[in-house]
């Protein structure tokens, strides 16, 4: 049985659909590489993306690893020291008025404080190696978290809350049973945010003191003029932040699917 033109149309669709963000990516490449080719931009200055193709594969497999690794260790212990505290702060934040009044406003200042230039103070206190680096990521990734999970917290419906209490229901049973699961939505619409944040630290970082990765690549290969290079990097960098988003989002659809819109 042959499918009907409307099947096939909607069909085709639905592939371009999907097919849409590959497809707007490749045309993107298509200009800039024809852009600077027929204007003759110099490669220091706009490297067309088979130059920085040609810069990638200049490095060898086993530096790349070791400045991907570097950043990607910071980044995920920064984002990790983040969640821990950040997470249970703010169900104390939403529990406790008297908390909230003295604690939120300090996290608004730190907030408001330009990390770049808390930055060489920080690696000056705590000194090389990467904890500088991890507490510089964490400060960055560390506000969202916290706001995003007060908010989901304070969101729950308050006749539920006084349902529970009814019942005798004990306050870690309220928070655990009640709050948290409406406040998960929000806590991961924080973690997706905040796993792109940590890569962001994590180079922030590394610019100010750092012997590896991919930050210090970044600036060390602008120093000597290899601009493909450092393209080359920000492509893995933009790379590694896409899929470890794709991976905070997959984490919610598998482990809390209830939590996901309808539509």
């Amino acid at each position: 049985m042959r499918s009907s033109p409307e099947s096939a149309g909607r069909a085709l669709l639905r592939l371009l659909d999907r097919g849409a963000p590959v497809l707007a990516a490749l045309l993107l490449l298509l200009i800039w590489e024809l852009g600077c080719r027929l204007l003759d931009v110099p490669v220091y200055l706009l490297p067309p993306p088979s130059a920085i193709v040609e810069g990638a594969l200049a490095v060898s497999p086993s530096s790349w690893g070791g400045h991907i690794w570097a950043t990607l260790r910071v980044s995920l212990l920064g984002y990790a020291l983040a969640v821990m505290i950040g997470i249970p702060l703010a169900v104390a934040l939403a529990n406790s008025r008297l908390l909230s009044r003295t604690l939120y406003p300090m996290l608004v200042v730190v907030q408001s404080t330009p990390i770049v230039a808390v930055a060489p103070i920080i690696v000056v206190v705590l000194g090389a190696g990467d904890a500088p680096r991890i507490v510089i990521t964490f400060l960055i990734t560390f506000f969202p978290i916290v706001v995003s999970t007060v908010t989901g917290l304070m969101s729950t419906p308050p006749e539920l809350l006084e349902l529970s209490r009814s019942l005798g229901a004990s306050r870690w049973r309220e928070i655990r049973n009640i709050q948290l699961p409406f406040a998960v939505p929000h806590i991961f619409s924080a973690l997706r945010i905040s796993i792109t944040l940590a890569i962001i630290g994590a180079v922030v970082a590394e610019f100010v003191a750092a012997e590896n990765g991919l930050g210090f690549f970044i600036a060390f290969s602008t120093s000597f003029f290899k601009v493909p290079q450092a393209f080359a990097a920000l492509a893995i960098l933009v790379t590694i932040s896409l899929i470890l988003f794709r991976l905070v989002a997959m984490i919610q659809k598998w482990w809390f699917p209830w939590s996901l819109p309808k539509s």
